[in-house]
């Protein structure tokens, strides 16, 4: 890896002189700014974007409607204006600072441009699904992370019972549904301004300066570094400006809310810009603890990003990022939803086991929102990193390197029992991540029927103990671990303080060659293929080793003790290479109409189980320490259509088929901690997507978005039993043909937005009011599907009004989950299989009101 990224300097030292000898003369680099206005009130409008004709050199408009195109190219040349609800504007500049007017058009809808094919293009062109979240949007929704975006994008799933335990899926499919394993890569992408995010707590961080998401639905190999089944995320922040621009605000709600946010941005000289920007959050706990009669489960984040920006010729730029996030609540604890009934006898109920350790649970829901936990709540996360990315641009192309460097720290500490008892005392998975990636990729026109794009990637991972995991038990342990009605049980301090501490090390690395091309067989029928080598290594060293509890020679005691936690020893060294690939048919029919046809094979790596090996007649079963890499078959048809010129409409039909499914499942037994990872011989998702978008006139938006989705075990031989089954007959049934966790069949989202010009304390500006519902059907919250684990299907309502002065100036306010809808976003069994199950509670009604002021 060291090689590798060494190579991005060496390429860029060996490239650099290559291109400016290259040129005739040096191109002296300029900065074209400006206004855009309305042609008929003269106001200024923010987010357009403009653009120099033939280029990817664009930028959008600000708060203040302002625009800056930093530019070696020589006056004049033609400025491409388009805005949603404006007719595009093509017009010749031959001064460096312009004013621009554009008419509005009450017929038209504007394309939202994207870049996930690397180049500028509008989204309903590309034979890809896409949805498409401005940074404006996600700001004025108060979206400010991940978990608040997937109610604007249906097909996408959240689910985090901390950092660590997140779940990042697309179509149900992407990461394990429940406890993380850090032995798992995720199935869907995460980049941050082309940098790959390996680690699932990554998508717990609050958004900083964010200028556009657009979330790729389906496998993405061919295109982006990471190989990734399901799908990606690529967020862009935005850039350094050589025009000097700021922006400042500050939210306030209630439970305790608090957001403030800043940014800056200007040049450094005339080659050179900078842009900081800053955010930082607060919330209160939504759990009371009475135990420790403290708020849990708060908001407390801060995060800051820096860049850097050169540009020594139009030809060559470099962005150096550099970002640290910090978030420190205090969390997270979970109330116990649900009490179920097991195949155990009577006196291993959870009622029975906590009815004899004269416990009671001080609330009747948990709604009530109230805890009882006696072991303190931390969840320390914090990532940053490094980065550099160089652009040339070379005949008809640009070439990118992207050399990057990130860490995670994860430091917690938490209550597995969910109840007051002294049951599991510790729960502290105390982990570091290291990761150094580098990719190449040239992107470009070959001929005028041909381009692509080509590229190799690099990435190498150490996520290793920090120093050590603990789990241990408390003095009521016994009476949970109870299997007999032996008085041995109850041998004064036979599981107090007993624990094991686990350390582990994951060396893992990835090396790709992909490609992908565009060829116009005709200006209506194009044909795509894409290409991809990957090989994938892992090494683990894991240990884990007990302590504590009754110290003893009596082999009955002993008996007992290992069946609640063992020493566990294991190498593994795995490794595995594939070929994948795709081939996508793209028929424009008319400029309204862009169908497609994709078929794509993708693999998702070997994993490793690193949360403790089940154990069978006293033998651990390493057998289970390595789980098969997925093998993914996916096609899918859509057509992106305009039906009048001031709508969109686009329908996507897909059906994705995995042999040897990596999923996680759970064991009564404490020690196996996060369940452990499995293959399920066969999965089957298939799907409808539709969206689409409607202008009724000049002040009127409709939205909407609704996907149906089937994913069931085409074929799961020997899954675990659930929650209702364990103490039955076997440990393991056939549940072929059952649903998978974490899916809901039917979801959708629909929104409004209304505008209108006005005047607010003597500004000039336009007001603004939308109103956003989002639901989604029932979904099984277990792997092994359960009917006391399925969660109940629940609509919730957002929304927000404001108003936006000319001058930069907005003030407005947004409200979530309006209506105060009491639902769970996942149920959790217990550690042990008590019976007991944690219910995962959704956030109560919140709002805030923002001032935001943005200058230059």
């Amino acid at each position: 890896m060291k090689k590798l990224l060494n190579s991005s300097l060496l390429v860029g030292a060996f490239l650099f002189p290559l291109l400016i000898s290259a040129q005739d003369k040096p191109i002296i680099n300029a900065t074209v700014s400006g206004v855009v206005l309305d042609a008929k009130t003269n106001e200024r409008i923010i987010g357009a974007t403009v653009s120099i004709k033939g280029t990817t050199n664009g930028a959008s408009t600000d708060a203040n409607g302002e625009f800056a195109l930093v530019t070696g190219q020589k006056l004049p040349f033609t400025l491409i204006v388009s805005f949603i609800g404006y007719i595009k504007k093509e017009l010749v500049i031959n001064d460096s600072k312009v004013e621009i007017r554009i008419e509005q058009d009450t017929k038209n809808l504007a394309d939202v441009v994207v870049t996930s094919r690397r180049r500028q293009e509008a989204v309903q062109d590309i034979p890809i699904p896409i949805s498409v979240i401005r940074g404006v949007t996600v700001e004025d929704q108060g979206a400010f992370n991940v978990n608040r975006l997937k109610e604007l994008v249906p097909t996408v799933q959240f689910y985090a019972s901390n950092a660590r335990n997140t779940t990042l899926n697309i179509r149900g499919l992407g990461s394990t549904y429940g406890l993380t394993n850090d032995g798992i890569d995720p199935g869907v992408g995460y980049y941050v301004d082309g940098v790959y995010y390996a680690r699932p707590a990554a998508t717990a961080l609050d958004f900083i300066d964010i200028d556009q998401v657009e979330v790729l639905r389906g496998p993405q190999g061919t295109l982006f570094g990471k190989n990734t089944t399901a799908g990606a995320f690529n967020v862009t922040s935005r850039t350094p400006t050589f025009d000097p621009s700021a922006s400042f605000e500050l939210s306030y709600g209630n439970k305790g809310y608090i957001q403030a946010k800043a940014s800056v941005s200007g040049p450094l000289s005339k080659k050179l810009a900078a842009r900081v920007s800053f955010t930082g959050t607060q919330r209160d706990g939504l759990l009371y603890n009475t135990r420790t009669q403290t708020n849990i489960n708060d908001i407390n984040n801060i995060g800051v990003r820096g860049q850097l920006l050169f540009k020594p010729t139009d030809k060559i730029n470099f962005t150096f990022i550099a970002d640290v996030t910090d978030q420190n609540p205090v969390g997270y604890g979970w109330p116990v939803a649900k009490v179920v009934t097991t195949k155990r006898a009577a006196y291993r109920q959870f009622n029975a086991i906590i009815a004899d350790l004269g416990y009671t649970i001080p609330y009747k829901s948990a709604f009530e929102r109230i805890i009882d936990q006696d072991t303190p709540s931390r969840a320390g996360n914090q990532l940053g990193g490094l980065s550099l990315n160089a652009d040339f641009k070379i005949g008809g192309g640009t070439l990118t390197s992207t050399t990057a460097w990130r860490y995670w720290k994860w430091d917690p500490l938490n209550d597995r029992d969910y109840t007051g008892l002294n049951s599991f005392s510790i729960s502290a998975g105390t982990s570091s991540h290291d990761q150094y990636s580098q990719e190449f990729r040239y992107s470009g026109k070959i001929n005028n029927k041909i381009s692509g794009v080509v590229g190799a990637f690099g990435l190498w991972q150490d996520l290793r103990t920090d120093p050590v995991h603990t789990e241990e038990a408390g003095t009521a342990q016994w009476r949970f671990a109870q299997s007999s009605t032996s008085a041995l049980w109850k041998t004064p301090g036979l599981l107090d303080n007993f624990g094991i501490k686990t350390t582990y090390d994951i060396i893992s690395s990835s090396a790709a060659l992909f490609a992908q091309a565009d060829w116009a067989i005709t200006e209506k029928l194009h044909v795509l293929p894409g290409i991809r080598y990957n090989k994938d290594t892992k090494k683990v060293n894991y240990s884990r080793v007990t302590y504590g509890g009754l110290q003893t020679t009596d082999p009955a005691l002993l008996a007992l003790k290992n069946g609640v936690y063992s020493n566990q020893t294991f190498d593994i060294d795995a490794n595995e290479d594939n070929f994948s690939g795709q081939l996508t048919l793209q028929y424009k029919v008319n400029k309204n109409v862009n169908s497609f046809a994709t078929y794509s094979l993708s693999y998702k790596p070997i994993g490793v189980n690193v949360g403790g090996l089940p154990t069978a007649n006293g033998r651990v079963l390493t057998e289970l320490a390595t789980v098969k890499p997925e093998a993914v078959s996916h096609w899918e048809f859509g057509v992106k259509t305009k039906p009048t010129a001031s709508s969109v409409l686009n329908i996507v039909f897909h059906n994705t088929n995995i042999k040897d499914y990596q999923t996680q499942v759970q064991t009564p037994e404490p020690g196996v901690n996060r369940g452990y990872l499995a293959n399920a011989e066969e999965v089957n998702v298939l799907g409808i997507e539709v969206d689409g978008s409607i202008r009724v006139n000049n002040h009127f938006t409709f939205n909407g978005a609704f996907a149906y989705t089937d994913g069931k075990y085409v074929k799961f031989t020997n899954a675990p039993v659930p929650i209702e089954e364990v103490g039955g007959p076997t440990a393991f049934k056939d549940i072929s043909g059952s649903v998978l966790p974490g899916i809901s069949k039917y979801a959708g989202s629909l929104g409004t937005e209304i505008t209108g010009k006005g005047s607010l304390f003597g500004l000039k500006g336009n007001y603004f009011g939308g109103l956003d519902v989002y639901y989604r059907s029932t979904f099984s919250s277990s792997p092994s599907p359960s009917q006391f684990l399925d969660i109940e299907g629940y609509a919730l309502l957002n929304g927000r009004v404001g108003f936006r002065a000319s001058n930069g100036i907005s003030l407005f306010v947004w409200s979530r989950n309006l209506g105060n809808k009491d639902y769970y976003e996942q149920l959790l069994v217990a550690l042990g299989s008590a019976g007991q199950i944690g219910g995962i509670l959704g956030d109560p009604r919140t709002y805030s009101v923002t001032l935001r002021f943005t200058l230059n």
